[in-house]
């Protein structure tokens, strides 16, 4: 039998191929994002030192995102950040299974390791190009 996960609120964006990037809409949600609803192998992004949402990179299984495709869920990450009206952010990404809750951390709160800085300027894929 499975379990009932609670499913946080999200803002979802769809990308080409089939990919998907999700971001949180409060703390609770971005721990409930990172925590449980992504898979290890998903990317993970936040911007740099700046409050904002957990946005998580979801596609097709065995796929890996293309350079289009981490930069569109890096610039969700920005827009969704308080840089939104910054010209570039740098955001973070890493693979899901690289964030974890330190203990007693309020929600939103995660450590994370093996980061890599993308700076990208804010933007909804639907936006992008238009």
């Amino acid at each position: 039998m499975k379990e009932h996960i609670i499913e946080p609120e999200v803002w979802t964006y769809t990308l080409p191929g089939g990919w998907e990037a999700l971001a949180g809409k409060t703390d609770a949600d971005n721990d409930i994002l990172s925590l449980k609803t992504a898979a290890p192998n998903d990317l993970w992004f936040h911007a740099h030192g700046l409050p904002g949402s957990h946005v998580i990179l979801q596609g097709p299984v065995g796929e890996k995102a293309s350079t289009e495709l981490i930069k569109a869920a890096a610039g969700v990450a920005a827009w969704h950040s308080k840089a939104r009206n910054a010209g570039t952010v740098p955001v973070s990404c890493t693979e899901a299974r690289n964030v974890s809750k330190p203990r007693g951390a309020k929600p939103g709160t995660v450590h994370i390791k093996r980061e890599k800085t993308i700076k990208v300027r804010p933007a909804l894929p639907d936006q992008a190009g238009s």
